[in-house]
């Protein structure tokens, strides 16, 4: 797994051994970055259920000022900081502001007091989205902001909450990405 393009373009990213995480596919996170490419520069994301930090990594690569890992799997913790040490010395400027959270995601957004404009959430396909963690994330989210969720394609998340709707869903085989925006007029 590499990051696709920006400051660490071509970088190796160290995973999980064994399928305790699920990292995105390199054919999602290709579709995910083409559907935020005009979103992310100049922006703070939030990387759920972080896994590698591959999502957040790759944001901050192409132009993210900030990005909060949060991952409650310790062994899983552990490679998203290797991940971000050897990237803040690859390309300092862009991983300057990388952020990690080791705890549960529902304990951080009921904690956290910053805001985000976009929200990576990859939970695990058995887990889902559910309408309490959709409500939680949009509670800390900018105005204009936008929710990206992967999910198993036999799985319908929310249609929204907080004021964000799905605006659009893509398919990728078995995984799908559930896009959300603000509903007042923000496209």
């Amino acid at each position: 797994m590499r990051v696709i393009t920006g400051a660490a373009r071509g970088f190796n990213l160290e995973t999980m051994p064994g399928d305790e995480t699920r990292p995105t596919s390199d054919r999602v996170k290709h579709g995910l970055f083409n559907i935020l490419q005009f979103d992310i520069a100049g922006r703070t994301v939030l990387d759920l259920f972080a896994g590698s930090g591959q999502l957040g990594i790759e944001a901050l690569s192409r132009g993210a000022v900030k990005c909060v890992f949060v991952e409650k799997n310790k062994a899983a913790a552990e490679v998203i900081q290797r991940n971000i040490t050897a990237l803040s010395q690859r390309a300092p400027e862009a991983f300057r502001d990388a952020k990690l959270e080791v705890r549960d995601a529902a304990q951080y957004l009921s904690a956290t007091g910053e805001r985000f404009d976009i929200a990576l959430l990859d939970p695990p396909y058995a887990d889902g989205i559910s309408q309490e963690l959709l409500n939680a994330v949009a509670a800390v989210m900018r105005d204009g902001g936008v929710i990206v969720c992967e999910t198993d394609g036999k799985i319908s998340p929310p249609p929204g909450a907080g004021g964000f709707s799905v605006v659009r869903d893509y398919r990728y085989g078995r995984a799908a990405l559930w896009v959300y925006r603000k509903t007042e007029g923000v496209l």
